[in-house]
């Protein structure tokens, strides 16, 4: 009996000692599993998981376009409007709404779009001078950079409404003004469908040159080349002009807009090839604020908010809306945008685009 207590106080001792331990191992074994995958010592035959963060997966994500990062809309064209007083053939955005949002709507969208990281906006229409003279522009300009300070606001018009009261209103507030210009033969931009009646749309724009001069804003002219003036020589004219950029667009198809049964334009007849457009860049390639865009750099490499601040996706060849970002915010709508952003980037969609940083001669 005496022996009993002395050895059951040592299986005791014992079995605690083995439970000690165990725990010890497991640890170690933990310990030892961990610093295999920090140290590298992994099994070399065998797939191995990646690693959050690995510099060629980030690379391969992003070349494959699966990147799971939303879509920043660093720049946003704003079309607010699609009525125009213009009936050009090859539009590609026509008057099927009047609608335009309520000012202080449109503003809450703008501010959204900043919240996202938005840095340039582009007003477009239609003819964005058509609303209230001007004044809906206008106000919206000033907000935009005076309110939401975005590094760049611009505008692209038909140049037809604008009066130099706009400019003294207006003008200290806006970075860029874009317009329109197709030929500088007065008798092209009828047949395009820019006649202005008594008119001449060439001596209006050289006037709208001088405001923005005597303004300070930056001029910039966009021209469609289409059947009827890939022939034309612009150069002369474009460099006495002396646009901050000339962006040469090819002229483009969308279904629903210029082109199908449900569309207002009937664009086909202006089109021209890709070698057309290539012979109208080589003659015009000594000017050297010239930026090109044929139809594949055009599609999808713009973020195009509508009259309801819906996305307008362009990669099935129309324009097919998201929903609004005034209903879903921006991070959700712009998922549905179809936006090609290294297209975007190709095409010089990133460029010094405010008047300040341009440090132009007035």
């Amino acid at each position: 009996m005496g022996m009993l207590v002395p050895t059951a106080l040592a299986a005791r001792l014992l079995s605690l000692f083995q439970q000690q331990l165990g725990s010890l191992w497991s640890g170690l074994a933990i310990l030892f599993c961990w610093l295999r995958i920090a140290l590298g010592w992994l099994d070399p035959g065998k797939e191995q998981p990646q690693v959050r963060g690995d510099p060629e997966e980030t690379q391969e994500t992003q070349e494959d376009g699966n990147s799971t990062q939303p879509t920043t809309p660093v720049s946003v064209n704003y079309h607010f409007t699609r009525q125009c007083n213009y009936k050009c053939g090859f539009c590609f955005h026509t008057a099927k709404t009047s609608f335009v949002l309520p000012l202080e709507e449109a503003k809450r969208g703008l501010l959204l779009l900043k919240q996202a990281g938005l840095e340039k906006i582009n007003f477009s229409g239609g003819e964005p001078f058509l609303q209230d003279r001007g004044e809906y522009l206008g106000k919206l300009v000033r907000f935009c950079k005076e309110e939401l300070a975005l590094p760049s606001v611009s505008i692209v018009s038909n140049g037809s409404l604008i009066r130099e009261r706009w400019f003294k209103d207006y003008g200290e507030y806006l970075d860029i003004l874009a317009i329109s210009c197709d030929s500088f033969d007065e008798q092209v931009n009828v047949l395009i469908g820019r006649g202005q009646g008594k008119k001449n749309h060439v001596e209006n724009l050289q006037k709208l040159r001088r405001w923005c001069r005597d303004y300070k804003v930056a001029f910039k002219i966009n021209s469609v080349i289409n059947r009827f003036n890939v022939d034309e020589d612009m150069n002369e004219h474009i460099k006495a002009l002396s646009p901050v950029r000339w962006k040469v667009f090819q002229c483009l198809l969308i279904e629903g807009e210029n082109s199908g049964e449900d569309a207002l334009r009937e664009a086909e007849r202006f089109l021209i090839s890709n070698e057309e457009f290539e012979t109208f860049l080589e003659r015009h390639k000594e000017v050297s604020c010239l930026v090109p865009e044929s139809n594949q750099k055009m599609k999808d490499s713009y973020l195009i908010l509508d009259e309801y601040m819906r996305f307008l996706n362009c990669t099935g060849g129309r324009k097919d809306p998201s929903k609004s970002i005034l209903d879903v915010g921006v991070e959700e709508a712009i998922k549905f945008s179809g936006f090609d952003e290294k297209m975007f980037l190709k095409r010089g969609g990133k460029y010094v685009w405010s008047k300040a940083d341009l440090k132009l001669d007035w």
